[in-house]
């Protein structure tokens, strides 16, 4: 019951912060990002807080402690995170590290905390002297695991002399689908824009009964991937609300669900017109506003209190100058190939008979990809335009 309360509560932080990230854009730009990975992040330097920093990432992070955002963690990245490629499942490929300058000595219980619970190494390093080495060094290890998906997370100039930690994460998803589209069916149509006009875009397309529900304003549609022989079932989920230019109005009404369940579709029912665009996108955004916004002010100002990360006076020194996230996701006939990566920089029942839907995604929606047995989600995004990348 704790497991799923909490990533139902991980699961509102994701939806929520989906809304926000796409409050700020232009409404002409797709979107892919994951909010586990930034969950995650969060929730290590939450083990490290104090006082009225803890108390304000708590309900932001949708938590009463920082060992309850711990013991999730660990239950995420060894079940919801493990590799299911072994046995015939997704390829996934998660890691935390952390990169320490030496003048600044971590608490035994936090560093306890760190490499057994989120399974992250910790590396000492030189910031003072080495900033632009240990910069490459991040960028290098996130590009290897996200098989190079993932490049220059941290931009030139965000390492400096002043850096004295850097907690970061990465992650790569590759998942087939349970069955894939006939790619010799895949034809040109049009896709309308939020503006009015339209474009010409590949669509999939199939006459295979579909995971597929209709609500109020939208439907959704499960896509599954194939699975191992661990139980685990990933699947990736379409929002496509029945109006043209009805994606900000359908993202406002999905940030307050918390749960997903409710909405997802249970059974295979037949289809009309079924047709879904080929996409890829690739996204990275500076989430210091975005999650001011979302109540954490304290993190990013001198008064952060990370005492319980590191020795005195360090500790009430340290405070976060920039949360970097990159992501990308590529979705075709085959499956899936998706990657993530964080940085968080620091200075100082019976089957009823249903009659056949149609899914015509030719319009902007949103889109999940998420681990079912947990309700883990992973990625976030939605699709203005299938020709951007």
């Amino acid at each position: 019951m704790f497991l799923r309360e909490a990533i139902a509560k991980q699961t509102g932080f994701a939806l929520r912060l989906a809304n926000h990230v796409g409050a700020t854009m232009d409404g002409r730009s797709n979107l892919v990002f994951s909010p586990l990975s930034l969950h995650l992040i969060l929730s290590l330097i939450a083990a490290g807080s104090k006082g009225p920093t803890c108390d304000q990432i708590l309900p932001v992070l949708g938590a009463a402690s920082p060992g309850e955002l711990s013991s999730l963690a660990s239950r995420i990245v060894s079940v919801a995170l493990s590799d299911a490629s072994a046995s015939g499942g997704p390829r996934i490929v998660f890691s935390n590290g952390a990169w320490v300058d030496r003048s600044v000595s971590l608490k035994p219980s936090f560093k306890q905390i760190a490499s057994k619970k989120y399974k992250a190494e910790v590396k000492t390093v030189d910031f003072q002297s080495n900033a632009d080495q240990v910069a490459k060094e991040v960028n290098s290890w996130v590009e290897n695991l996200t098989s190079g998906l993932i490049k220059d997370l941290l931009p030139s100039g965000s390492v400096d002399h002043s850096t004295r930690l850097i907690f970061g994460n990465a992650l790569y998803f590759k998942g087939l689908w349970e069955k894939k589209f006939d790619a010799m069916e895949t034809t040109d149509s049009e896709f309308h824009l939020l503006d009015g006009s339209s474009v010409q875009v590949p669509f999939m397309t199939s006459e295979d009964k579909q995971l597929l529900s209709a609500h109020d304003g939208f439907k959704v549609l499960g896509l599954p991937y194939k699975r191992g022989v661990d139980g685990r079932q990933f699947s990736m989920y379409l929002f496509l609300p029945d109006a043209q230019d009805g994606l900000w109005s359908l993202s406002e009404k999905l940030k307050d669900l918390g749960s997903l369940d409710r909405y997802l579709p249970a059974q295979k029912v037949a289809v009309g017109d079924f047709k879904i665009p080929r996409f890829k996108i690739s996204f990275g955004f500076e989430a210091s506003e975005v999650l001011k916004a979302l109540g954490l002010e304290l993190l990013f100002s001198e008064n952060c209190d990370l005492s319980e990360m590191v020795d005195l006076p360090t500790g009430q020194n340290l405070y976060v100058t920039s949360v970097i996230h990159k992501s990308f996701i590529e979705v075709n006939e085959g499956g899936t190939e998706a990657a993530a990566a964080s940085a968080v920089i620091m200075c100082g029942s019976a089957p009823v008979f249903l009659p056949p839907l149609d899914f015509v995604a030719d319009h902007p929606f949103l889109f999940l990809i998420r681990e079912d047995m947990t309700g883990v989600v992973l990625f976030v995004g939605h699709v203005i335009n299938p020709l951007l990348v």
